[in-house]
C-alpha cells in the first residue's frame, strides 16, 4: 500500500489542489449556498409538473402539460434508471457541490489526458487549469447549462481513450471510450457530442493517412475496430436516450416542416437566421488573447461607473437625470452598452489566456509531431464554422449538406472544442522543449518570436486601439438618430454620450492588452529560464501552472463570482404568486390551460408553467406542428378560436399603466374533450391551417383527408346525443367516460403525437387520428363506455431495456479491459 502511495503520491496531491481551488473559487457553497442561474430556473418552472407527480408516485411522467399545450419530457427531465451513466451522472453532481463536481470534471478529465500524453505531472496540470478555467466553460455554468458543461467536461477523457486504443492499448483503451462516450451522450447535450466528432473525425483522417504512409495500416485498422466497439457499445447503453430524442427530434422545431405556404419557414432543421444568431463575430476572435477587447459582456457594469466617460457625458447633458437610469435606458432600449458586436447579447467572451494563446504559438513553430496540424486544422475550421452568418459561404456548406449540422443553434458555441485543443498544443510545445530535441538557441528564437507575435498584438491595441478595430456598433448611424430623438432632437448630446460609450470600450480593450503584455511577459520568462536551465523544471511546470490559473481565475470572476450565489431557500422560493395565480390555482378543474400575455412574449418564457399548465413556454425543443400553430394564429393577432379549441380558461395581461395584473376568464373555453357536428377535410396542412384562421372548434373537426379512412360518416351522429368528460388525470394517463346513442366524432383538447399515444377503450386499443391542426380526435362508438389515453413509446420502453443490456456488457468490457492491463504488468515484472 506504501507503495502505491509513493508511486502516485504527486498526482494526489495535484488531485487535493484541484480540489482546494475549486471549493476556494465557489466558496459561498460551503455556506450552503447555490449558484442562482437563469436556465437552471428556467427548466425548474418547465419541470414542476413532471416533479410533483414524481414526488407523488416515484416515477416521473413521459409527457407534460405545462407547456405549449403538452409535449414529451425527454429534453425535459426523464429518468432512464437501466442505463448504468445515469447513476455516474448523479454522482458526479451528487459527491460535491453544484457546480464544484462539474469544475472538478473538467479539470480531472483533462488532467487524465495529458498524463495518458506522458506529460510531467505539474505541466499536466497547469494543461488541465488552461482548459477547466477557459471563460466560456465558466460562463456555462453561470447561466445554468449544466448538460452542456457535463459533455464538455467529457472531451478531454474521450480523446484519451481514444489515444490509448491507437498505441496498441486496445481493451482497456476501448472500454474506457465506451465509458467516456457513455457519460458524454448520457449528458443529453448532443450539439456539443456532435462538434466534437467534426474534430475527431479531421484526427481519424491524419492517422489513417500515416498510418498508410508508414504502412501500419493493419494495426491502424484494429485500432479503428475497438473505437468502434467502444463507440457501439456507448450508443446501446444510451439506447433509450438516443431513441427518444431522435424519434422525437423530427417532430420538433429541428425537423421537417408541415406547411409548404410559409416561405420563410425551413423545409428540414432550423431556420438559418434562428441558427445563426449567435455567431462569433470574426474580430470578437482576438479575446481568445485580450478578453475585453469586444466590450465583454453585454453590460453596463463599467459605463455606470462615475469615473467613467459615459457617465460624465450624461452627468453633462443630462442634468438633473440620474446617469445610471440614464445609460440603462439606452442599454435596454437602444442595445447599446459596453459590449459592441453583432451579437444579440453574450455573457462574456471566449478568453483562452494570455499566456496559452503565447504558448500555442510556440508550438505551431516547434512541435513537429503530426498532431499539431490536426489541431491547427480543426480549430481553424471550427474557428470558421462559429462566425456562422459573418463568413456563409464556408457555414452554409456545413448547415446545407452536413447531416444533422442544421439542428442546432448558436454556432459560436463550436468553439468549447477549441477551447480544449489550444491549451492541448501549448502543453505540447512545453513537453517537446523539456524533451532536449532542438537546440537552445532554436527554442529561444521561437520563443521570442511567439512573444513578439502575441506580445507586439497587445501592444497594439494598448498604445492605439483604433488602428484596426472600430469599437462601435455596425447600427451606430441608427442608435445615434434614435438617440437623437430620445434626446429631443439634441444631436449634439447624443454624439457626446456615444462618444463616451465608444471611450470606454476602447478604455477596457486598452487595460487588458496591458494585462495581456503582463500575463506574456511571466509566460515568456518562466519559459525563457526553463529552456536555459536556469530555473529547475518542477518549478517552472508549478509556476506555469500557478500563472495560468491567475490569470485565468481574474477573468473567469468577471462573470461567475460570489454574486452569483444565493441561499437555497431564496432559490426554492424563487417563484412567487401574483394573485391571479393563486385565483386560478383556486380552480379545482385538473386540466385546462392558461395565456399569460403580461410576460411580453408567452413563448419566451415558462415562468408561468411553474404555476399553470401553459398555450406558452419556452423550449429549443418544441413541437413543431405547435411552433406552426403559434406561428399563424397567435403571434401577428390572437386566434380566440385556437384559444377556445386548446381549452384556454384564462388570460392574463399586464395594464401597462400601474403595471397590476388581470385575470380573465374565457366562457367560450371548448373544454376537456367535446362531440362535434361535423368534419370538414382538408388536402394538407396548408388547408388545415387556412381552415382554423376561422372556425367554430365546437361544432366541427378539421381533419386532414388522410385520416378519411378512419372516419365513416355514414354511422356519424350530430354530436349532440350524449356527453363526454375527462374523469381521472395525469400527463400521460387521462381517462374519460362517454355516453352516445350513436357514433360520434369527439375532439380532445390534447396535443397531438402519435409516437408513443395509444387510445384504449374499454382496455382495446383503438385507433384515432389528428384534428384541428394539433389536436387528437376519434370516431367512437354509440354506447357507454371508458376511454384512455395512454403515453407508452416504444423509444423509451424498448430502449431502456437495450440500455441495460449495454450496461451489462460495459461493465464487462471494463472488468476484462483492466484485468488484462494488470495481467501484462505483472508478465512483464516476471519477465
Amino acid at each position: 500500500m506504501n507503495n502505491w502511495f509513493n508511486k502516485n503520491g504527486l498526482h494526489l496531491a495535484i488531485i487535493a489542489f484541484f480540489v482546494v481551488i475549486t471549493f476556494a473559487y465557489f466558496s459561498p457553497v460551503l455556506q450552503g449556498k447555490a449558484p442562482q442561474q437563469g436556465d437552471v430556473l428556467q427548466a425548474k418552472a418547465m419541470q414542476k409538473e413532471i416533479m410533483d407527480i414524481k414526488a407523488k408516485d416515484g416515477k416521473g411522467p413521459l409527457w407534460t402539460n405545462q407547456m405549449f399545450g403538452g409535449m414529451p419530457a425527454y429534453q425535459i427531465w426523464v429518468q432512464y434508471p437501466l442505463n448504468i451513466t445515469t447513476y455516474a451522472i448523479d454522482l458526479i453532481k451528487g459527491v460535491f457541490p453544484d457546480p464544484v463536481g462539474t469544475v472538478l470534471l473538467y479539470l480531472l478529465g483533462a488532467y487524465l489526458l495529458f498524463c495518458v500524453l506522458k506529460i510531467n505531472p505539474w505541466l499536466a496540470a497547469a494543461g488541465a487549469i488552461a482548459f477547466a478555467f477557459t471563460s466560456y466553460n465558466f460562463i456555462i455554468i453561470a447561466a445554468g447549462h449544466g448538460n452542456k458543461a457535463l459533455a464538455i467536461g467529457f472531451f478531454a477523457p474521450i480523446l484519451a481513450a481514444i489515444i490509448l486504443t491507437l498505441r496498441g492499448r486496445y481493451l482497456v483503451g476501448g472500454s474506457l471510450l465506451a465509458l467516456f462516450m457513455a457519460l458524454e451522450i448520457r449528458s443529453n447535450h448532443i450539439q456539443m457530442t456532435y462538434y466534437l466528432f467534426i474534430a475527431l473525425f479531421i484526427l481519424g483522417c491524419i492517422e489513417l493517412y500515416h498510418a498508410f504512409k508508414a504502412k501500419q495500416l493493419p494495426a491502424f485498422g484494429k485500432s479503428v475496430a475497438y473505437i468502434a466497439a467502444g463507440i457501439l457499445l456507448s450508443v446501446l447503453v444510451n439506447a433509450g436516450t438516443l431513441w427518444t430524442t431522435y424519434e422525437y427530434g423530427k417532430e420538433t422545431i429541428r425537423g421537417k416542416s408541415n406547411l409548404t405556404t410559409d416561405k420563410a419557414e425551413p423545409a428540414n432543421g432550423l431556420d438559418k437566421e434562428y441558427a445563426y444568431q449567435w455567431s462569433q463575430g470574426v474580430g470578437e476572435s482576438f479575446s481568445f488573447l485580450i478578453p475585453n477587447i469586444y466590450g465583454g459582456a453585454s453590460s453596463i457594469d463599467e459605463i455606470i461607473k462615475p469615473e467613467s466617460n459615459t457617465y460624465k457625458a450624461v452627468e453633462k447633458n443630462l442634468q438633473g437625470v440620474d446617469p445610471k437610469q440614464a445609460i440603462g435606458y439606452v442599454a435596454q432600449n437602444l442595445g447599446t452598452n459596453q459590449y459592441w458586436g453583432n451579437k444579440p447579447g453574450t455573457s462574456g467572451p471566449y478568453y483562452f489566456g494570455a499566456i496559452i494563446c503565447f504558448l500555442f504559438v510556440f508550438g505551431l513553430f516547434i512541435v513537429k509531431h503530426r498532431w499539431k496540424w490536426w489541431i491547427l486544422g480543426s480549430s481553424v475550421l471550427l474557428l470558421f464554422l462559429s462566425f456562422g452568418q459573418n463568413l456563409p459561404f464556408i457555414s452554409d456548406i456545413f448547415f446545407d449538406y452536413l447531416p444533422g449540422y442544421n439542428k442546432f443553434r448558436a454556432v459560436e458555441s463550436i468553439l468549447a472544442v477549441v477551447g480544449l485543443l489550444v491549451p492541448l498544443l501549448a502543453i505540447l510545445a512545453i513537453k517537446e522543449a523539456q524533451e532536449g530535441k532542438y537546440d537552445q538557441k532554436y527554442l529561444v528564437q521561437r520563443l521570442t518570436w511567439s512573444a513578439g507575435i502575441t506580445g507586439g498584438f497587445a501592444l497594439i491595441i494598448a498604445v492605439i486601439p483604433t488602428a484596426f478595430f472600430s469599437f462601435t456598433q455596425d447600427n451606430q448611424a441608427q442608435v445615434l438618430d434614435a438617440l437623437t430623438q430620445t434626446l429631443q432632437n439634441n444631436r449634439g448630446a447624443a454624439i457626446e454620450i456615444l462618444n463616451g460609450i465608444v471611450a470606454d470600450r476602447v478604455a477596457l480593450a486598452r487595460a487588458d492588452a496591458l494585462r495581456t503584455l503582463l500575463f506574456i511577459a511571466i509566460g515568456f520568462g518562466i519559459t525563457w529560464a526553463f529552456i536555459t536551465k536556469k530555473m529547475n523544471m518542477q518549478l517552472a511546470f508549478g509556476l506555469l501552472a500557478l500563472f495560468v490559473l491567475i490569470d485565468l481565475w481574474q477573468v473567469d470572476r468577471r462573470y461567475m463570482n460570489n454574486q452569483n450565489f444565493v441561499s437555497k431557500s431564496d432559490l426554492n422560493n424563487h417563484y412567487q404568486p401574483r394573485d391571479v395565480d393563486n385565483f386560478i390555482s383556486a380552480d379545482k378543474d385538473p386540466n385546462f390551460r392558461v395565456f399569460d400575455m403580461s410576460l411580453g412574449d408567452p413563448f419566451k418564457s415558462a415562468e408561468t408553467s411553474y404555476f399553470h399548465k401553459t398555450v406558452g413556454g419556452f423550449h429549443s425543443a418544441r413541437l413543431k406542428r405547435f411552433q406552426e400553430l403559434v406561428d399563424n394564429q397567435l403571434t401577428k393577432s390572437i386566434n380566440q378560436d385556437v384559444l377556445d379549441m386548446l381549452n384556454t380558461k384564462y388570460i392574463i395581461t399586464q395594464d401597462p399603466q400601474t403595471g397590476s395584473y388581470k385575470m380573465q376568464r374565457n366562457a367560450t373555453a371548448a373544454g376537456n374533450a367535446w362531440f362535434v357536428q361535423s368534419v370538414q377535410f382538408a388536402r394538407n396542412s396548408d388547408e388545415e391551417m387556412k381552415a382554423i384562421s376561422s372556425f367554430d372548434a365546437k361544432k366541427e373537426a378539421i381533419v386532414d383527408e388522410s385520416y378519411k379512412a378512419l372516419i365513416d360518416t355514414k354511422r356519424l351522429g350530430t354530436g349532440q346525443e350524449g356527453f363526454i368528460k375527462l374523469t381521472t388525470y395525469n400527463p400521460d394517463h387521462l381517462t374519460y367516460e362517454y355516453s352516445t346513442s350513436k357514433d360520434a366524432i369527439a375532439v380532445f383538447s390534447e396535443i397531438y403525437y402519435n409516437k408513443g399515444w395509444k387510445m384504449y377503450i374499454d382496455g382495446v386499443e383503438k385507433p384515432y387520428f389528428r384534428a384541428d391542426y394539433v389536436l387528437r380526435a376519434a370516431q367512437l362508438e354509440a354506447g357507454n363506455h371508458k376511454l384512455e389515453f395512454i403515453f407508452h413509446p416504444t423509444a423509451y420502453y424498448a430502449g431502456e431495456k437495450i440500455s441495460l443490456a449495454g450496461s451489462i456488457l460495459l461493465l464487462a468490457g471494463l472488468g476484462f479491459g483492466f484485468y488484462s492491463e494488470e495481467k501484462k504488468k505483472k508478465k512483464a515484472v516476471k519477465a
